[in-house]
């Protein structure tokens, strides 16, 4: 089976097109597939499938947990969809777990796409890490993130084991934990530790999600526009007045690489 190698602002997945949705890969498949030590090396895994005549993006993350959805995936699979010749440049919708999503894809240069509300959960929490512990904002973008504000990165440390956060209960199912510096006028820098695949060098949602957060957390009025500087490049991020996120970034498509040795059981 053939895999399709790509990144959104270095945050890299494995797409596999399957648009009959014939094939499974299984959990631990998924793993193998993403380990950058024994397998190919990703940050997730996204089927490329078609249900009830739309486009579904099935994610998974490196570790082959489901997740609801990616904003740096999404662009990377609609940027597929078009270069690939399956949907002409212009204006699309993608299902996700966490509802339809539409996306603006011109043939090249950055691709844009309607996020969905985010929410602020108003709860305090706390995230530790490297025997520091800081508050934060408890947000959701449909899938849960816990966002806190710093100095300067580097105060955080290295990001080898998962952030704690407390209270537990409140993230059942686990959480993204976002790092923020605000390095200017509307202007910020991020770390982000992902659920089920460690520190990346970006999140989509995760920028969504501290958009909100730093406009919060600076008493910015909405609509607010925020550029939003992972380690792996940079991504915009407008927050209007109901909340919704709009997410504007690259997407580019690597290579083909072959994953059958990985789908054997």
């Amino acid at each position: 089976m053939i895999a399709t190698y790509g990144h959104g602002t270095e945050n890299d997945f494995l797409l596999v097109f399957d648009p009959s949705d014939e094939h499974s890969i299984t959990t631990a498949q998924t793993a193998a597939i993403c380990n950058r030590e024994t397998g190919i090396g990703a940050d997730g895994l996204i089927r490329i499938v078609k249900r009830d005549e739309k486009w579904f993006m099935d994610y998974r993350n490196a570790d082959g947990s489901v997740a609801e959805m990616c904003g740096n995936g999404i662009r990377l699979m609609a940027r597929y969809l078009v270069e690939r010749g399956h949907m002409p440049e212009g204006i699309f919708p993608i299902n996700t777990r966490d509802g339809v999503k539409h996306l603006r894809v011109p043939m090249v240069g950055d691709i844009s796409v309607n996020m969905g509300q985010v929410t602020d959960e108003a709860e305090a929490i706390t995230v530790a890490a490297n025997s520091q512990v800081w508050s934060g904002y408890n947000i959701s973008i449909g899938n849960p993130h816990a966002v806190v504000f710093v100095d300067q990165l580097s105060e955080v440390g290295p990001l080898l084991d998962p952030p704690v956060v407390r209270p537990r209960d409140s993230y059942p199912e686990g959480v993204n934990v976002e790092f923020v510096e605000i390095t200017g006028e509307n202007e910020l820098s991020m770390r982000v530790y992902e659920r089920g695949s460690g520190e990346t060098r970006s999140c989509g949602t995760g920028t969504c999600a501290v958009a909100l957060a730093a406009s919060l957390h600076t008493k910015t009025r909405l609509p607010a526009t925020w550029i939003i500087n992972p380690p792996g490049g940079r991504l915009e991020v407008t927050i209007d007045g109901h909340s919704n996120a709009t997410l504007i970034g690259p997407a580019v498509l690597i290579k083909d690489v072959d994953i059958s040795e990985y789908l054997i059981d």
